[in-house]
């Protein structure tokens, strides 16, 4: 999809380099299984299938888990308004415009292709932010649109999804299934350690690849984002305004939503939380200001 959101070539070498690593580790993962379990086969064309599932219904998945719904220009005038001029901007087509009924501040994007991307905020973004800060909020979801942010991190997702199959299908088989011969239990009980230990490593690989492809794509929309619109200090006063009302939201309250985190634009996490960088969605507030404000002076603005 040709956009006016400039290529980014770093990301792309990032994207690469992380596909290339994921697909080798998938690689030893299954000719360890071949050997050690002859119906991997059967079970990765199971998970396969439903991934694939998952990915095409990727946008009903995401609207119906965060009781958001998809809202006409005449719902609501001034989003769709500013998504409208965004996309003029960017030349793109515009996505679907949801809005989810959630005091916490946030915004996501999904969909299995730019035809199919739904943009959705939630009320309490719309209530806290001014035009100029939802202008750089909406920005960055549109650049994970135009990137494709969304095919590319299920498509990572993959092989840990199937690892984390394979180690509780053999846990549960180990637990249920003392009907077995034990002429050869011991040899069973060697190679059902032997698959779930390749398993978790596997998971674990693979799990640190996407965090850290994840944290590259939220600093590559930041930046994208803020060039589209040319005032990376409205994207920088809308992060800080947001991370800072989350923080003051009581952790319990976050809880059901911090299994989307890979997909907000700010992570829901409590003002105690402190997660290490290797294991983090996003990259730090920190982190992102400062790319902002190196942006800032690069156009020549005071931010």
């Amino acid at each position: 999809m040709r956009t006016r959101f400039r290529p980014d070539h770093q990301l792309t070498a990032r994207m690469a380099l992380t596909m290339f690593l994921l697909g080798l580790v998938y690689v030893i993962f299954i000719a360890a299984l071949v050997v050690l379990l002859k119906s991997v086969f059967a079970i990765v064309a199971i998970v396969g299938a439903l991934l694939f599932a998952q990915f095409w219904f990727s946008d009903r998945i995401a609207l119906y888990a965060m009781r958001a719904r998809i809202v006409t220009p005449e719902e609501a005038p001034q989003l769709h308004g500013i998504v409208d001029r965004l996309c003029a901007a960017a030349d793109m087509p515009k996505p679907r415009v949801a809005i989810a009924d959630l005091d916490m501040p946030n915004a996501f994007a999904t969909g299995r292709s730019p035809g199919r991307a739904v943009l959705a905020v939630t009320t309490g973004l719309l209530r806290r932010l001014d035009t100029e800060e939802l202008d750089g909020v909406l920005s960055h979801e549109l650049s994970h649109i135009a990137h494709r942010d969304v095919v590319v991190m299920t498509t990572a997702s993959f092989l840990g999804v199937l690892a984390g199959l394979i180690a509780r299908f053999t846990l549960y088989s180990t637990m249920f299934g003392g009907g077995r011969d034990r002429r050869n239990g011991d040899q069973l009980f060697l190679i059902v350690l032997a698959v779930m230990a390749v398993s978790a490593v596997v998971y674990a690989v693979s799990f640190l690849l996407i965090r850290a492809l994840s944290r590259y794509r939220e600093l590559a929309a930041d930046r994208a984002g803020a060039i589209l619109t040319g005032r990376p200090s409205e994207l920088a006063s809308a992060l800080t305004k947001i991370s800072g009302d989350i923080a003051r939201i009581p952790s319990r309250d976050l809880r059901a939503e911090q299994p989307f985190n890979a997909f907000f634009f700010a992570p829901a996490f409590g003002a105690g939380a402190s997660l290490s960088t290797l294991l983090s969605t996003h990259p730090s507030l920190e982190q992102r200001l400062d790319q902002l404000a190196e942006l800032a002076t690069e156009l020549g603005q005071q931010s």
